[in-house]
């Protein structure tokens, strides 16, 4: 069965569509030992055959999806190829972020992007705030204390584990009895159209209103592949959060951007009336952080009778990690990816994956399972819960075996993949930045809108 397969019948669609769609392409396709081309084909392919599926049930009209897995590659390394103006964007990576050998000869990994990130690994590590500092205080600690110590703090770091350490964990336990994604009935709703505007809608989202409340990467891509197919996305920041900037770029095509505090209750109150009139809901904050302000998924259904509320987490909804932070890069640490692609490349220091998989996978899932969500709130009502989450979807690819050979595979440069590129206007300059890696004969999926600076329009339809 092949990945496409494995989501669509495990999301309970039509057999019958997978004639729409074609596949080409194969691993490796960048420099790895996981099956990465068959990842990411695979879940754009099934994104773009959910989209189209909701094209057909509001026109009756079906087309052919075709699904490359060099463009999909493409795609899943979309802020990596961005440029601004023909120059690259502002590297996001902080010097602090990065692996670290502990006083047992273990590795960490730290994640430290976000200011408030490390100034908190800092004041537990007891160090001055630079990387010749936290270098030295690491090797005072043994791996597995410093692993427990910082995420005890609520930071951001990863032990590198084997997958075998990995599996003894009872997070990794918690993640075995669930399935890849959810998509479950949370409530009842009478069931309504995918979206506004009558029976002859020119995309597969046309009418659809999306709010989006996620950041980084998984979550916002989401966000901007509901885009690409014609919703009306509307990304909710708060003035008070950081954001790092090529992603907002990269991220933020299609969508419009406003703030709300949520902290307060007038903010509180404008997602209220936003959320009456929705009909998707992305978040990526980590498990109970929005429902204490009051927008839990069954807070949502009881707002919005058949809203489709789309949860990103990092480590799943189940476990005792389910309220851990975690980033795509730490899972990699975590799981044993980071451990078996430096194996594979004879070196003992920890290696990542060519791109940021988990993320990207992970959110193309998110929307594949909000537009599936659309189409059976289209013929049976209810509100809907899909959950995801980037250790689920790390589990997954692993399970697809390693290739022999894979990091031998050409490491692609822009230069590379012009072909798959596109160039865009906006108010941050000139934007060469990714193509949608899949091609629809009737709905073509593009951004309407470029990116816009975080807050540059009011928070309403």
């Amino acid at each position: 069965m092949t990945p496409l397969e494995e989501l669509w019948q495990a999301a309970q669609c039509d057999p019958a569509a997978l004639s729409d769609v074609s596949i080409t392409g194969d691993d490796p396709q960048l420099p790895s030992v996981y099956r990465v081309a068959a990842l990411a084909n695979g879940v754009i392919a099934a994104q773009a055959l959910a989209a189209a599926e909701c094209f057909r049930e509001r026109t009756g009209r079906a087309q052919q999806i075709d699904a490359d897995a060099r463009r999909a590659c493409v795609a899943f390394r979309s802020e990596r190829y961005l440029r601004v103006d023909d120059g690259p964007a502002p590297d996001p990576r902080d010097p602090v972020t990065g692996f670290y050998e502990t006083r047992d000869g273990r590795w960490i990994q730290l994640h430290a992007n976000f200011a408030h990130h490390r100034a908190g690994i800092v004041r537990v590590l007891g160090c001055a705030n630079d990387h010749a500092a936290v270098t030295q205080a690491i090797r005072g600690w043994d791996g597995a204390a410093l692993d427990q110590a910082l995420g005890d703090a609520g930071l951001c770091a990863a032990l590198i584990r084997s997958p075998d350490e990995w599996a003894a964990l009872p997070q990794a336990q918690a993640l075995a009895r669930l399935p890849l994604f959810e998509i479950v009935r949370i409530g009842d709703a009478p069931a309504m159209p995918v979206g506004a505007g009558g029976a002859q809608p020119e995309r597969p989202l046309s009418g659809v209103r999306v709010l989006d409340l996620s950041r980084v990467i998984a979550g916002p891509v989401a966000g901007r592949t509901l885009a690409q197919h014609g919703a009306d996305v509307l990304l909710i920041n708060g003035p008070h959060l950081p954001n790092i900037a090529p992603l907002v770029i990269d991220n933020g095509r299609g969508k419009r951007s406003a703030t709300l505090d949520l902290r307060e209750p007038d903010g509180r109150a404008s997602l209220q009336a936003l959320l009456k009139n929705a009909d998707v809901f992305v978040q990526s904050y980590r498990p109970q952080s929005l429902a204490a302000r009051g927008f839990g998924p069954e807070d949502a259904a009881r707002t919005k009778p058949g809203i489709v509320y789309a949860t990103v987490s990092a480590y799943g909804h189940e476990g005792p990690w389910s309220t851990r932070r975690g980033f795509d890069s730490l899972v990699q640490s975590a799981s044993g990816i980071a451990w078996t692609e430096a194996r594979a490349a004879g070196q003992t220091n920890p290696r990542h994956l060519p791109c940021q998989a988990l993320d990207h996978a992970t959110g193309y899932l998110a929307a594949f399972g909000a537009m599936v969500a659309l189409n059976r709130r289209a013929k049976e009502g209810g509100s809907w819960h899909v959950r995801v989450s980037l250790a689920q979807t790390g589990r997954w690819l692993q399970s697809m075996g390693t290739l022999d050979g894979g990091q031998a595979a050409a490491d692609p440069s822009i230069d590379d993949v012009r072909d798959a590129l596109q160039t865009m206007d906006s108010p941050f300059g000139t934007l060469t930045c990714t193509q949608p890696a899949e091609r629809m004969s009737v709905t073509p999926p593009h951004w309407a809108l470029p990116p816009v600076p975080i807050g540059s329009d009011e928070p309403r339809w």
